[in-house]
Order: C-alpha cells, then sequence, then structure tokens
C-alpha cells in the first residue's frame, strides 16, 4: 500500500536542499536517509533521501542527483510517497493510519448505528471522521478521546460518545438568562 507521507516545498538554499511538509506521524521512519520514495507526478523520481536535518522548525532534505537550487525548485509541490504494508501498524497504542479507519461501522455505546467513515479530514487542530449517515448525509465527528471512545479493528467499528447536537438537533442551550429566571 503507497501512503502521502510529504510534500516538496520551496527550495533551500543553492546546494539542492527543499523545505518539506510533512504528512506522516513517522517522519523519522519514513524521512530518512536512504529512503527510496515513489513521487507524485511519477515524472519526479524514485527520489532516494541524502541528507536530512531541521531549520528552523522546517525539515530540510536533500535526495541523491539534486545538487542545486534550480532542480531543487523543479521538485516544488511534488508528493512523496512510501510503500507501507497494509499490516503494519503505529508505534504509539492508540495511533492509526487512515487505511484503518476508512470503512469502519461507528456506533453509540448502547449499538445504535450512527453511520461508516468514508473519509480522515487532517486539520491543524484535530483530525475529523466525515461519516456516511444511512440516509446518505454526512457528519463531522472529532476525532477526540472524550469523543471517540473505543477503536475496535477486529470487530471494525468506532464507538462515539457525542454531546448533546453533534450528530443529532438535540443541542442543549444553556443561557445566563435561565438562571435569572
Amino acid at each position: 500500500m503507497q501512503l502521502v507521507v510529504a510534500r516538496i516545498g520551496r527550495a533551500h538554499g543553492i546546494k539542492g536542499e527543499v523545505t518539506v511538509e510533512v504528512r506522516t506521524d513517522e517522519p523519522e521512519l519514513r524521512l530518512a536517509p536512504g529512503a527510496v520514495l515513489a513521487t507524485d507526478p511519477a515524472s519526479a523520481g524514485p527520489l532516494t533521501i541524502e541528507t536530512g536535518r531541521v531549520h528552523s522548525g522546517r525539515l530540510l532534505l536533500r535526495f541523491e542527483g539534486v545538487t542545486d537550487r534550480t532542480a531543487a525548485e523543479a521538485l516544488r509541490n511534488t508528493l512523496l510517497i512510501a510503500d507501507v504494508d497494509p499490516d503494519e501498524l503505529p508505534e504509539g497504542e492508540d495511533e492509526y493510519y487512515d487505511h484503518q479507519l476508512i470503512d469502519l461501522d461507528v456506533v453509540l455505546p448502547d449499538g445504535t448505528e450512527v453511520g461508516r467513515i468514508t473519509e480522515i479530514s487532517h486539520l491543524p487542530t484535530q483530525d475529523l471522521f466525515i461519516v456516511e449517515r444511512p440516509d446518505g448525509t454526512e457528519v463531522m465527528i472529532p476525532f477526540v478521546e472524550e469523543i471517540v471512545t473505543e477503536i475496535d479493528l477486529e470487530e471494525q467499528k468506532a464507538v462515539i460518545d457525542p454531546p448533546p447536537g453533534l450528530i443529532d438537533d438535540r443541542a442543549e442551550i444553556a443561557s445566563a438568562r435561565d438562571e435569572q429566571a
């Protein structure tokens, strides 16, 4: 299985280094020197990482055969793709790859069906499950432990305990005016 692990940004300096936007929780594993990565567009690769370093909070990579700024700039916006064994699990106990979560059934603690995960949206603040409901509508569920209480890959389900209003229209509205009455 192929996973996008980074996107190449602009060139850095004159010796062929590029900035990269990391799209993996395991950059030390996927973006290490010696790693050979496929690319999108395919015509840009495969690329072999020669060196990597962090500079001002950004990861900088140099690829074999890319020795100047012009060659580095030509790689801008190229996606870096790693081959990953589909049975491989992330290092952390409560970490998952997107492909493990897609198509899981989403249920409430009492077993009531909510829908099926069709997509994972990675936002700067948190990840969201995009869940297709049985009626065809979609609902977004924040992937935080307060709401997603259990992921069971063997049973192919995600158990959620949503606050009122997240998946239905029964939101509880608290107002200071109600207390004064």
